[in-house]
């Protein structure tokens, strides 16, 4: 394994930018300055054959929705230092690889090595840290893989591998979209919360076809109490657009590009069927999860995709009046998992302690809320709300965030940082942020 040694220029730049827009705030200084190097010095872990191996933190395996969101803000790097877009290059390629091996795992080992949940019951191998099956481990390579093309020009990492996993996302999840009948995937735990397993056998709680591809497992890695997850299905929609985009422009390759049109389409009919309800209070808006017959969850979890996240993942604009409408019920306390404390107010989620709200949620409603005094308040919030630290972390306790979860959580680090650099006017090429901060 290699070793990343000096900060490379093009990171100390986006520092010294956030210092020059804010030159009096010596403790957001400090605090962007630790969080945004701590994936860099911390958690990649460049391999001999060119790949990268990223660890969450606090633990030693690569998740593929997190060591996405991981690196994410680097890609603003990316697009003038080598060094950085290859170490991106070297996540992309480590991600397809992964999905080639196992497309419903969700965390892997840096080599074969046994380590993980290796007891449970579903179909594990060496090399899987866990195979709890949920979409977005499946979408965020793929949204990974378009930014870096569109922030570096590189259409490399667009190989025969990464065609092979394309076809294999796009059999996954038209095989789930008729989960009862014909998938063969099932997980069990045992002696564990029930959220951390699935009812009937490893099977799941029963769902209808609807058009929408059902998810054993939310972002958050708990279990799905209705099995068509729709933040997760509306970011499917999305990177399906992506690749039929790579589809046409970098690989030539038509008849892929129209599969990736069609389930998209189909997915997009789904969520508008089965996924809209009219509240009392709220009127037109999304739920967060249904079984398509009738079955339905009103909630939102801080875990990215989360319905707050909505524009944010490119699945409509800012302004929707739909997201503003899910978005008031969403920062209420029709939200079960909106938490008003005496040190803050936000998103938290069934996974952490109750009253814990999530910076992730924190820097997700900085970037996707319209008013500057909403951006400035959550600002001021996450700086207040480290527990001394320095860091952001998995939750905090509402009331006293010097009680916390995850001293070393990456993920959080991240989200933090790509919220700071956007009120530096600065966001990820081509993303919904930038099209939005660029408008």
């Amino acid at each position: 394994m290699k070793e990343i040694k000096n900060i490379p220029a093009s990171l100390t730049s986006l520092i010294d930018r956030v210092k020059d827009t804010f030159p009096n705030d010596e403790k957001l200084q400090n605090m962007f300055e630790q969080c945004f190097l701590n994936t860099y010095e911390t958690t990649l872990k460049p391999q001999e054959d060119g790949t990268t191996f990223v660890i969450t933190g606090d633990i030693p395996a690569m998740w593929l929705r997190d060591s996405a969101a991981q690196v994410r803000p680097y890609l603003m790097a990316a697009e003038t230092d080598e060094e950085i877009a290859d170490l991106i290059e070297g996540v992309v390629r480590r991600q397809i690889r992964y999905i080639n091996e196992d497309p419903y795992a969700n965390a892997f080992n840096e080599g074969p090595n046994g380590k993980g949940h290796q007891s449970d019951k579903t179909d594990m191998t060496p090399s899987t840290w866990e195979r709890k099956y949920e979409i977005d481990s499946l979408c965020y390579p793929l949204q990974l893989s378009y930014l870096f093309w569109k922030s570096t020009g590189r259409t490399e990492h667009f190989n025969d591998d990464f065609i092979q996993a394309l076809k294999s996302i796009i059999h996954v999840w038209k095989t789930e979209q008729e989960h009862e009948e014909k998938s063969t995937y099932r997980f069990e735990r045992e002696n564990v919360r029930q959220s951390d397993t699935l009812i009937r056998e490893g099977k799941g709680s029963e769902t209808v076809r609807t058009g929408m591809t059902w998810s054993a497992f939310r972002p958050s890695d708990d279990a799905c109490l209705y099995g068509y997850l729709v933040p997760a299905n509306m970011f499917a929609a999305v990177v399906l657009d992506y690749a039929a985009e790579i589809c046409e422009s970098a690989l030539e390759n038509e008849e892929l590009k129209k599969q990736c049109e069609q389930l998209a389409s189909e997915i997009r009919m789904g969520i508008e069927n089965y996924a809209l309800l009219n509240h009392p209070v709220h009127q037109e808006m999304y739920v967060y999860e249904t079984d398509g017959k009738g079955g339905y969850h009103l909630m939102d979890d801080a875990n990215v995709p989360s319905l707050l996240a909505m524009p944010y993942l490119g699945w409509c604009d800012f302004d929707d009046q739909r997201y503003i409408n899910t978005r008031q019920f969403l920062l209420s306390r029709d939200n079960p998992y909106y938490y008003e404390g005496k040190a803050a107010s936000g998103i938290g989620s069934p996974h952490t302690p109750d009253h814990y709200i999530w910076h992730i949620s924190l820097a997700i409603q900085g970037m996707t809320c319209i008013e500057d005094i909403e951006r400035k308040q959550i600002l001021e919030v996450m700086k207040a709300s480290d527990g001394g630290t320095g860091f952001m972390h998995e939750g905090f306790n509402s009331d006293d965030p010097s009680e916390f979860t995850r001293d070393w959580f990456s993920w959080a680090n991240s989200m933090f940082s790509e919220f700071v650099l956007s009120l530096c006017g600065l966001a990820v090429k081509d993303s919904p942020l930038y099209k939005k901060i660029h408008r």
